[in-house]
C-alpha cells in the first residue's frame, strides 16, 4: 500500500485508509474519505505542500499529512 505523498503530479488514486493519528478527524473533515478518487496536482517548489483535487475542489496538504492517507 502506498500512501499520498508517494503519487507523481498528474496520477489519480483511490483513498483506502487514512491511518490513526490526531489528524485524522481533521482530514476526514476535509472531504478525505475512504473510497473517493484524489488527483495529485502538483508538488510545491521545495516540496511542501503538495496541491491535490478531490469531490471538485483543490486542497494544499503537508507532506506529514499525505503520509497518513493510503492509497491505490
Amino acid at each position: 500500500m502506498i500512501t499520498l505523498d508517494q503519487l507523481k503530479p498528474g496520477e489519480k488514486a483511490t483513498i483506502i485508509n487514512i491511518k490513526s493519528s490526531d489528524l485524522t478527524i481533521k482530514l476526514l473533515e476535509m472531504g478525505l474519505l475512504p473510497g473517493k478518487t484524489v488527483h495529485y496536482n502538483f508538488k510545491a517548489p521545495l516540496g511542501d505542500p503538495i496541491s491535490v483535487q478531490i469531490s471538485g475542489y483543490s486542497l494544499s496538504l503537508r507532506i506529514d499529512e499525505a503520509q497518513l492517507i493510503e492509497v491505490a
